[in-house]
């Protein structure tokens, strides 16, 4: 498990954007980490996806390094970001746009914008 949380520490601090999904961004394994990986992709967003599925040691570690039950997780520059039901949430109201931006990764505003006008 040691091995485990020292892989998600390295993972979170050298990458910008990281999904702990099952499956990965091409082909995910779950409809929550599928709608993650959907807001993500329409956004244009840089990630790193990580497939917990592919390592059940790793599976346990995010759960326990982010103190969060359930998987898809978001880490935006080393920081916990949510779930599918925070992140989809943050997207509707514009809290997710402020995060990237404040966190200077870079997304398409337009689709952002777009994505809370097909949900008003």
């Amino acid at each position: 498990m040691d091995e485990s949380i020292g892989k998600i520490k390295k993972e979170v601090s050298e990458n910008n954007v990281v999904l702990y999904m099952k499956g990965t961004s091409s082909m995910p394994q779950c409809g929550f980490s599928s709608k993650v990986a959907g807001v993500l992709n329409y956004l244009e967003i840089e990630y790193r996806d990580i497939n917990v599925l592919e390592d059940e040691s790793l599976r346990e570690g995010i759960k326990q390094f982010s103190d969060w039950p359930t998987i898809p997780q978001l880490y935006v520059k080393g920081e916990f970001v949510g779930g599918c039901d925070i992140v989809t949430e943050m997207a509707m109201t514009g809290e997710l746009d402020k995060l990237f931006a404040e966190k200077g990764i870079g997304f398409n505003l337009e689709a952002a914008n777009k994505i809370r006008e097909a949900n008003n």
